[in-house]
């Protein structure tokens, strides 16, 4: 395993209210399978910043659960822009004359009036409101079901577009090719012709992007993490991204959670992470039309691939391939992958257990999480986490809604969303207040968490003040392992260390060249999996032969 030097000046960072911190100095490691030697590259800083957000969730507005001014606050805690998403039309509705289906009908065909009678003008208002330029974006959306073409979000420039009829997604189209609006399919992998995705029907001058992650699950391929489980069905080979790529067409990547709890962002559920000059309208909105964007489940990944002089989502010419990657993940990386052409030409990743620095003062990452509830009855938690001595540079959060992806029985679309929130932070100290609910199954976790990016001395101590309770470790501690506590004895509610993760365990950095075209135009893309199988995927670049 080689141990690189860091290439200077190079890498993204996140910014915005939703920052985890800069990006820092990463050192590469893994193998490097398409070039003999390592070459030390002068590389310029992008312009670019990293932006978060998540562009297609629901709420109470039409069918689902949670007040929408508390998804907006919620929205506010850990992302930089959204889109709340109303259930607008199904032109091609089906189950009339099927007695099984005659319930999912009339959820859908209220909810579609109860938002034209009076949902609407208010979704309209509450967007514009929370608008702030270079602080929070927000955009205008709505959703169209298919059975033929497949579920579909409308995303809208202006904040006062209009909501369209239609008689299908491709009439939906056509109305909106003169305007400022993307079309965007979702939950890719079901099968055509049950509202899965039908890649006859691509086009990249409406839809720069697809929707790959979300709590439906991973359409990356008809394999891997995060199958297709909600009663729609199993995922398939020929909806997925992959299988577009393979068919030649070029799309940006990003996820979103499709969340039906009133909570945009959740953790876990899949969010887009642009790159943009600033956090204004016209600069996402250009950077949606340019697919410079990525996609990731939870974690703010920050990814920096490129190949010669471009970036994630642009089109290149040249048989010499210079390839630069530079990662800095949320926690400790499992492996990151390069594919080229739906072939994974180099991996790279480090120990099972990682190494612990020889260094009295290292940079962590250290995540703290809160739940494991025996009781239905939501906890709540207050308190804080205070290092004894060292720097935080930055708080990622990692708040989660309740998992639902439709209404729930039993469930009333008024109940209370309780919005997690970071109160305070200092170069010591963060100040929280969380809810937590029972793990709905031992597959879907309910919990909360942060993760704390700080340098401290390994005899520092990390403290946990919640409740009335108080439990600390050291981080030389936590480098060796993770630590767990319950609250008032077994089967309570919980607290978990997780290992603290030093800095080279959590970035890699790689550069090779491929020089050797395969196709007319080859696809290049980036995936990026944590221990904790929190992932990100870029957005390809495009090269194509000369």
């Amino acid at each position: 395993m080689d141990r690189r030097k860091f290439i200077q000046n190079a890498g993204f960072a996140f910014a915005g209210l939703a920052a985890s911190g800069s990006l820092l100095s990463c050192v590469g490691n893994g193998t490097n399978r398409a070039s003999k030697s390592y070459k030390k590259l002068n590389m310029p800083q992008s312009s670019n910043k990293l932006y978060i957000g998540d562009l297609h969730n629901h709420c109470n507005l039409t069918y689902g659960h949670g007040d929408m001014r508390d998804a907006f606050e919620a929205a506010k805690q850990q992302l930089d822009f959204l889109a709340v998403t109303p259930h607008a039309l199904w032109p091609d509705i089906p189950g009339k004359d099927d007695p099984r289906l005659a319930w999912v009908i009339d959820y859908h065909v209220q909810a579609f009036i109860r938002l034209r009678k009076e949902g609407w003008p208010k979704y309209v208002a509450m967007t514009r409101e929370y608008n702030k330029e270079n602080e929070f974006i927000t955009f205008l959306s709505y959703e169209c079901h298919s059975m033929k073409h497949g579920d579909h979000v409308v995303l809208n420039y202006d904040l006062d577009a209009p909501l369209l009829e239609c008689t299908s997604v491709e009439d939906l189209k056509r109305q909106l090719m003169d305007k400022k609006a993307y079309v965007t399919p979702h939950h890719m992998g079901y099968q055509e012709g049950y509202r899965g995705y039908d890649w006859e029907f691509f086009s990249p001058e409406k839809t720069p992007f697809v929707e790959m992650f979300s709590r439906h699950g991973l359409a990356e391929m008809d394999e891997g993490d995060y199958p297709y489980l909600h009663d729609m069905g199993p995922r398939r080979w020929t909806g997925t991204a992959l299988y577009g790529l393979m068919q030649g067409h070029k799309f940006g990547i990003m996820g979103s959670t499709d969340q039906h709890a009133g909570y945009p962002g959740s953790y876990g559920d899949g969010r887009i992470v642009l790159l943009a000059p600033s956090l204004t309208r016209d600069a996402l909105w250009s950077s949606l039309g340019n697919r410079k964007m990525y996609c990731v489940t939870g974690d703010k990944i920050a990814v920096d691939f490129r190949i010669n002089d471009a970036e994630m989502g642009e089109v290149v010419r040249g048989n010499r391939r210079k390839i630069y990657l530079n990662v800095q993940a949320g926690g400790i990386i499992d492996y990151v992958d390069l594919v080229k052409n739906g072939k994974t030409v180099a991996r790279m990743g480090g120990d099972l257990l990682p190494a612990i620095p020889r260094e009295d003062t290292v940079r962590v990452k250290m995540k703290v999480e809160f739940g494991w509830n025996r009781e239905t009855k939501i906890v709540e938690w207050n308190g804080k986490l205070r290092l004894t001595d060292g720097e935080i540079h930055g708080v990622e959060t990692c708040f989660r809604g309740a998992p639902y992806t439709a209404p729930q029985e039993g469930k009333k679309e008024k109940d209370v969303t309780y919005v997690n929130k970071l109160l305070s932070q200092s170069s010591r100290e963060v100040e929280l207040k969380m809810y937590s609910t029972k793990n709905p199954n031992v597959l879907t976790p309910a919990t909360q968490a942060v993760i704390i990016d700080a340098t401290v001395p390994k005899s520092a101590k990390l403290v946990a003040e919640f409740n009335g309770k108080t439990f600390e470790h050291s981080v030389e501690d936590l480098l060796h392992g993770g630590e767990t506590h319950f609250m008032i004895g077994w089967l309570s509610e919980a607290i978990q260390f997780h290992r603290a993760a030093p800095q080279a365990s959590f970035c890699i950095e790689h550069y090779m060249e491929d020089n050797e075209p395969e196709r007319d135009t080859d696809f290049y893309y980036v995936r990026v999996r944590q221990r904790d199988a929190q992932w990100a995927w870029s957005t390809p670049i495009w090269v194509e032969r000369t």
